[in-house]
């Protein structure tokens, strides 16, 4: 598995030292962690979802859905700018890949077979993600 460019807004090394191998690994080195198992993947407190790299605001809370996939499942990011999508063509599949839009950081894939208007799943990796829960009413 190749690792990505270096990110202007995330020093590598500071980056492995703060996230830890596994979201090191799936962050910088396009990796994936084990379905079912992500703190996120049943998660179901209002916030907003940030990527674990550099802070952007990637997904709110009422864009998530449970697909039954394993991973955190979402309709839509919070802006058209938040991801940047790729095409993937490892493990001998063809598939979009998303990127966190300021600091690259790989964190999932997006597929044309989830609910709503535009019929979009963006399947991201829990490890990749930090939550801030909105403040109580």
């Amino acid at each position: 598995m190749t690792s990505l460019p270096p990110s202007p807004f995330c020093d590598d090394e500071e980056l492995r030292q703060r996230l830890g191998d596994e979201a090191y690994f799936v962050l910088r080195q396009q990796g994936t962690e084990r379905p079912f198992s992500g703190r996120y993947y049943q998660h179901a407190e209002a916030g907003l979802y940030r990527c674990a790299a550099c802070g952007q605001a990637l997904f709110r809370s009422d864009a998530k859905f449970d697909a039954g996939c394993g991973w955190p499942s979402f309709m839509e990011p919070v802006s058209p700018d938040a991801l940047t999508t790729h095409r993937d063509a490892s493990h001998g599949m063809l598939r979009i890949e998303v990127r966190c839009g300021r600091c690259g950081s790989h964190h999932g894939h997006v597929f044309d077979d989830g609910p709503g208007p535009r019929g979009l799943r963006y399947c991201i990796n829990s490890v990749c993600l930090d939550f801030e829960a909105d403040p109580p009413a």
